[in-house]
């Protein structure tokens, strides 16, 4: 039986073996596998996000005072305008003739008037009858002042100083009172009209730094100020406007939609980790195989990373993105 037992030692070694690689294999796939990444120094920066739209801090959006049809287009894209210079014509045939009209009856009792006038001084006519013909006179001469000035109302003119930023509208095309036919604002300064969350405009504060990205403008971020809060919001879309001024030599055009980021807080050269590590205010370790909790102290908290201010050091690995039902104790394996 002994020498049985020594021929069998090379068999039970081998299943020993098996089992021992079978045990380990077990533990290794039932353990879920984790990725662990470092603590990395950089500045943390708390932002409100919302889009806008660059526009003139000075501009008009002009429409014609009363319908017609477009006779004359007088200014153009890119044009300097003054304020009164008309920027188009509507047909102004009737009003033209109207006025005719008028004046023509204006000559008739004006000579009319000074006829009577003649006449009831050498005792030929009654001092009413001067009188009506002086009545009829002031009449049609009011009635050429109204049609005059339905006339000028036929010219679309600018009420500012400034550049035509955009025109529409065609000679023949009818214009209605409803219908901006031109836009015309001072080329400089530039401002970006944004709409903010109501649950974010308490942090909002006029001089603080806003970064900025345009579509046409995709690897520059630029740089405004704050520079206006509406103090009132608006309650159906639940937001307060905000007004961010751009410097000068800003590349950005009237028109163009922006995303901006209002700085808020910014801490330079911080502990900064992935902000799905965190879980109720701890982060979770691995050791020899287990994950530990660590309890942190946290600050700013951006997009992505949050600030560590205690409780963990710049040499400890932790669990980038902790799966939900992983805790304390827990085996796992490093990616």
């Amino acid at each position: 039986m002994y020498k049985r037992l020594l021929r069998q030692a090379p068999l039970l070694l081998i299943l020993l073996t098996l089992a021992a690689a079978g045990g380990w294999w077990w533990w290794r796939v039932s353990a879920p596998e984790v990725e662990v990444v470092m603590p990395r120094r950089g500045a943390a920066v708390e932002a409100i996000y919302a889009t806008g739209t660059v526009e003139a801090e000075k501009w008009a959006r002009i429409a014609p005072v009363v319908p017609g049809r477009i006779a004359e287009i007088l200014a153009f894209e890119g044009d300097a305008v003054k304020e009164g210079q008309p920027l188009a014509r509507l047909d102004d045939r009737e009003a033209r003739a109207r006025i005719a009209e008028l004046e023509a009856k204006a000559a008739y009792w004006r000579e009319e008037m000074a006829r009577s006038a003649t006449l009831t001084a050498r005792g030929y006519r009654s001092t009413e009858a001067t009188q009506k013909a002086r009545s009829e006179y002031n009449q049609v001469t009011a009635a050429i002042n109204a049609a005059r000035q339905k006339r000028t109302d036929l010219l679309v003119t600018s009420p500012m100083d400034g550049m035509v930023l955009k025109r529409d509208g065609e000679i023949g095309e009818l214009a209605e009172v409803k219908d901006a036919l031109f836009w015309v604002g001072a080329p400089r300064p530039l401002r970006i009209t944004a709409e903010v969350d109501e649950e974010d405009i308490a942090r909002v504060r006029i001089g603080q730094k806003v970064l900025i990205k345009a579509d046409a403008f995709a690897e520059r971020v630029l740089e405004a100020k704050v520079d206006r809060v509406t103090p009132k919001g608006d309650p159906v879309n639940k937001t307060f406007r905000v007004r961010v001024v751009l410097p000068d030599d800003t590349p950005l055009l009237v028109g163009m939609t922006t995303e901006i980021n209002i700085i808020t807080a910014e801490h330079a050269d911080v502990l900064l980790v992935p902000i799905t590590a965190l879980r109720d205010g701890k982060v979770l370790v691995v050791q020899d195989g287990r994950t530990a909790a660590i309890a942190i102290q946290t600050g700013i908290r951006g997009r992505t990373m949050v600030e560590v201010t205690q409780g963990l050091g710049p040499e400890t690995a932790l669990i980038a993105s902790p799966p939900s039902s992983l805790k304390a104790g827990d085996r796992v394996r490093v990616k």
